[in-house]
């Protein structure tokens, strides 16, 4: 009953699909430089990087014009992995730009943007990493929102913290009217949402093959005043890490 009462407050709401997380937001700037930070782009220099799920190949690009000597980009979306190899070959840069689906090519570093909070199985891609990693290599990620951000929902976030306070099943009813895939749970809507925290993160870190040797959890800017290690689930924009193999 409660679920019903809900799904028709959010049809009150948002009786149409509300604007996701805007790529836009990147529009003449890089993304990679935006999210990763400077201190830490500039350690791909002179070195093989593995960009894990480059998607369209902007960041791979950006990786090669920081200065990466070969950059590997992997997505499981073929079409996604065409786009970016005519993006490079425009560039003139598909001499140090390869897209693919797999590779055994050991890197130096790897890294990963927007997809911590996608991964339906983060442990076993944090396994499936360090398999990729050459003895002494890195990985840098930047992820973001959180699960507890105001628009931690993505899609579901209708309003701030609306994925909190309605339940899966009432979001996933409201989402079926305007996204009729079929998905049943977070985990299985586009793109996936496996409701990502902080903390949850570092545990998943502490239980792999990696030792957490930064992390940065930038403050939403009208929040950063109270920012702090108590707030940070709820005030975080963006997760910034850099994981090393535990020695």
């Amino acid at each position: 009953m409660l679920d019903v009462l809900q799904f028709k407050m959010l049809r009150k709401i948002a009786p149409v699909s509300p604007k996701t997380l805007d790529p836009s937001n990147y529009e003449g700037k890089s993304k990679m430089r935006v999210l990763l930070g400077e201190e830490l782009l500039r350690l791909v220099q002179d070195k093989t990087v593995i960009d894990f799920g480059c998607g369209n190949g902007l960041a791979t690009l950006d990786l090669a014009r920081a200065g990466a000597k070969k950059v590997i980009g992997i997505d499981i979306l073929e079409n996604a992995l065409q786009e970016a190899s005519a993006r490079a070959e425009a560039a003139g840069l598909a001499d140090r730009c390869e897209f693919t689906t797999r590779t055994d090519t050991k890197a130096d570093a790897i890294v990963s943007l927007d997809a911590f909070e996608h991964f339906g199985e983060p442990d076993a891609i944090l396994a499936i990493m360090h398999s990729l990693l050459k003895p002494g290599g890195f990985v840098m990620a930047s992820f973001g929102p959180t699960w507890y951000h105001p628009l931690g929902g993505h899609l579901f976030s209708v309003f701030p913290w609306a994925h909190l306070i309605f339940s899966e099943r009432a979001l996933i009813r409201w989402r079926a009217d305007v996204r009729p895939d079929g998905a049943t749970r977070f985990a299985e809507v586009e793109g996936g949402l496996n409701q990502m925290t902080i903390a949850r993160f570092e545990r998943l870190v502490a239980a792999s093959s990696f030792q957490i040797e930064m992390i940065e959890t930038v403050p939403i800017r009208p929040l950063r005043r109270v920012h702090n290690r108590l707030t940070r689930e709820f005030t975080t924009a963006i997760v910034r890490v850099k994981l090393v193999a535990k020695g």
